[in-house]
């Protein structure tokens, strides 16, 4: 038990750390312990191509049981929305990116991390006419395909090149549509 405890604490640091390097060593929100998030400011953070790692390899069982593996939708430039139906920010900009995924003319996945039940987590998304796909992941192995990225706590969304590479994260709650969609249409554009 105690060597599974230090790999998933070994796991996590794995992914938090590099959040300093590439956001800066600036005030990224405050820690809001009752629900286990911290708050994050909706800060945009864009990657040259040039500093674009390899791409993201991650695959997994959605909430409807089907199999999705990222790869499949190389050639496309890919939104993936990290979230969690417990989590308030999550909450709050639901809406717009169920109005952003309607709009843009790319795909959008969501990660549903830490939810104790897939069938609450589709409930969410009904609830909030989202649409697009959400792979399951009530153990947050996932994050593990992001550890070179800003993936603190949810909601954190990315927007993958058309070689599924990061191009951009959003930390935190996505401000608006429009920023969304600049962003996209930075990356649609080779940005």
């Amino acid at each position: 038990m105690r060597r599974h405890a230090t790999r998933v604490a070994a796991a996590a640091a794995a992914v938090l750390l590099p959040l300093a390097t590439l956001a800066g060593c600036g005030d990224l929100g405050s820690t809001s312990g009752a629900q286990g998030f911290i708050t994050q400011a909706g800060n945009v953070v864009q990657v040259a191509p040039a500093d674009r790692k390899a791409p993201i390899a991650l695959s997994g069982t959605t909430l409807d049981g089907k199999p999705l593996d990222l790869a499949s939708y190389r050639g496309k430039v890919l939104v993936v929305n990290i979230w969690g139906s417990w989590c308030d920010p999550c909450i709050a900009e639901a809406p717009l990116l169920a109005q952003a995924a309607s709009r843009l003319p790319v795909p959008f996945v969501g990660i549903d991390i830490r939810d104790q039940s897939a069938d609450n987590a589709a409930s969410y998304n009904r609830s909030y006419g989202i649409s697009y796909p959400s792979i399951y992941d009530p153990g947050s192995t996932t994050l593990l395909a992001f550890r070179d990225y800003p993936v603190q706590s949810p909601p954190t969304t990315f927007v993958l090149d058309q070689q599924g590479r990061v191009a951009a994260a959003i930390l935190g709650q996505v401000p608006s549509v429009q920023t969304l969609e600049d962003v996209v249409d930075q990356v649609r554009s080779g940005s």
